[in-house]
């Protein structure tokens, strides 16, 4: 993947409002027993929130644990105006999080050290990081917000704070794909202090993935540029810039690149740990 594609990449932001009343209600929008897809159309004033300790801030919260669906993770699409942010940003001392940027920038302040982070910043938090978040700017800043209850395992540290920026990165191209398939790492894959990734993944137009991934990770799917059809558990949908798609662990997917452009979206998915054994195979007791 050259660097004129690279520095081509464009990221989708919300801006509210509310769809007019001359508008049909049918859309895209369905929420089955394995997948969610929210159009971007959904992103309207009416389902923004706020959070305590947040300061001209606005949220889309698009993701959280499920019962029996998606259990490991929650997302949010952050809407920061110019001087607002927070001082207590995260109150769960055991949650990690990675910021993504795609409009704006902000500044991000981890143990007194004061990080910029611009459209295409990546930030890892670890869990228990004392850290702040302003937008020093002088427009809107939008960000994504991934949050996950850290899994500590005995003998791994938890893993350092990480600060980049994917136009920094350069694509690594899945196998026998001529790089029409690729995947932006901000973390290293066999570094098991982290148990959940948080990636880009880039399609080129015509490129597939070529068979219905069925597999334990959840995800969580943000299309940030172009367009395509994916297939999610036994049905195709169209997805575009603005959509996101919300998959429960074993939902099966694929994808065809529609063009005329790339096809990015951001990509969560759980990591590195052992299942959880529950049900009728706990409590254990001690040998």
């Amino acid at each position: 993947m050259d660097m004129k594609t690279m520095a081509d990449r464009t990221y989708h932001v919300p801006r509210g409002g509310l769809p007019p009343q001359s508008d049909l209600i049918t859309d895209r929008a369905v929420f089955t027993e394995a997948y969610a897809v929210i159009p971007k159309r959904e992103f309207s004033d009416i389902v923004t929130s706020f959070l305590p300790f947040w300061d001209k801030t606005r949220l889309w919260l698009i993701a959280r644990p499920l019962s029996g669906f998606a259990e490991t993770f929650s997302q949010y699409i952050m809407q920061v105006e110019p001087g607002g942010g927070s001082d207590r940003p995260e109150q769960d001392s055991g949650a990690e999080g990675v910021l993504f940027v795609v409009e704006g920038e902000i500044t991000v302040t981890v143990a007194g050290k004061a990080h910029r982070l611009t459209s295409g910043g990546y930030a890892f938090l670890p869990p228990g990081s004392d850290w702040t978040l302003r937008n020093n700017g002088s427009h809107n800043a939008s960000f994504h917000w991934i949050r996950k209850a850290y899994e500590f395992v005995d003998g791994l540290d938890v893993p350092d704070p990480v600060f980049a920026n994917e136009n920094e990165i350069a694509p690594a191209p899945m196998p026998d794909t001529n790089g029409a398939w690729a995947t932006t790492r901000f973390v290293d894959q066999l570094d098991l202090r982290h148990d959940m990734h948080v990636t880009i993944v880039t399609l080129q137009p015509g490129a597939v993935i070529p068979f219905p991934e069925t597999h334990v990770m959840e995800h969580g799917l943000y299309v940030l540029e172009g367009k395509a059809v994916y297939r999610l558990n036994q049905d195709w949908v169209e997805v575009q810039a603005g959509d996101f798609m919300w998959l429960r662990a074993f939902c099966p997917q694929a994808c065809y690149a529609g063009g005329p452009g790339n096809f990015r979206y951001l990509l969560y998915k759980d990591v590195n740990r052992h299942a959880k054994l529950g049900g009728t195979f706990a409590p254990r007791r001690a040998p």
